[in-house]
């Protein structure tokens, strides 16, 4: 059964640059053009290595709690700022504001590129979401983490710490899964073009009657 492709979720210039970002960081080839490489009819050699599932289930699993967790997170932080903010200093008020709206709306992308290049195996929008988890989900949040000068609160702290395990982990998945992505489908592609190369070699017995009448005339 065919896995679903699905629709082009990155503008191409960008998908370019992350495929090309994929390449090197997480690959030794670096010649193999991933986000052209074709999957393998039935009966085709490489079928079964096509047929292969790269996504990661602990990496699944953790964009899905992850998905759960990260309303209780934005409530919890959110309400605490609310209680502490007229005790902060005009500078850190502002901070606070600034990195709320900042992992908001990164958080959202980050969930959405997750999901899309986990489950559908597509190699740009994992190393968005690779990159996102980065810089600067997880600096933001050891920020707010380590940070005395913000007033952390006890359950702030806490749910600070599940948020940075949930961030480290799927910094270590994603990685491991993106390798395991870029090597199978570069192997994919050098074996497509092997046989590709293979069938448009003409054979020996093409030639052969050719031979026989020129060698019958002299």
């Amino acid at each position: 059964m065919a896995r679903p492709e699905g629709p082009p979720t990155l503008p191409e210039p960008l998908r370019r640059r992350l495929v090309s970002f994929s390449s090197s960081v997480f690959s030794d080839s670096r010649h193999s053009a991933l986000s052209d490489v074709p999957r393998a009819p039935p009966g085709f050699p490489g079928y079964r290595a096509d047929c292969e599932i790269l996504s990661s289930l602990p990496l699944q699993m953790s964009l899905y709690f992850n998905v759960y967790f990260f309303p209780f997170w934005w409530l919890i932080t959110v309400a605490i700022l609310y209680l502490k903010y007229p005790v902060l200093s005009d500078y850190y008020k502002f901070i606070l504001v600034t990195i709320m709206i900042l992992v908001s709306l990164t958080e959202l992308i980050r969930l959405y590129l997750g999901y899309v290049g986990n489950l559908l195996e597509k190699v740009p929008e994992l190393a968005g979401f690779w990159l996102l988890t980065l810089l600067p989900q997880l600096p933001i949040i050891l920020f707010l983490l380590f940070n005395e000068g913000l007033k952390i609160h006890s359950l702030e702290r806490a749910v600070h710490i599940i948020f940075a395990a949930f961030l480290s982990f799927q910094v270590v998945a994603a990685f491991f899964t993106l390798k395991r992505m870029v090597s199978t489908l570069a192997a994919r592609f050098r074996l497509t073009e092997f046989h590709r190369l293979e069938e448009q070699r003409p054979g020996p017995s093409a030639d052969s009657p050719a031979r026989g009448s020129s060698s019958r005339g002299w």
